[in-house]
């Protein structure tokens, strides 16, 4: 099933009175699509300190999970 039919699928089990919330985030969605928005500083404060941090290894989630004291 493509993503538009899955959508439309979705949209079939929504209340027309809700609707209206729907339409609104999808005509707010289209005036963004294709849109390449530049990085500002902030954005890249961030891209450059995650750089430095990140040894190109991930966090096995067990490490995770344990470094937040969550049990899974």
């Amino acid at each position: 099933m493509s993503n538009k039919e899955r959508a439309i699928q979705l949209l079939d089990g929504i209340p027309e009175n809700k609707l209206v919330f729907v339409i609104d985030m999808l005509e707010n969605l289209k005036a963004y699509a294709g849109e390449e928005i530049e990085p500002d500083d902030w954005d890249l404060q961030m891209i450059e300190r995650a750089g430095k941090e990140n040894d190109g290894h991930g966090v096995p989630v067990e490490v995770l999970a344990d470094e937040l004291g969550i049990t899974l």
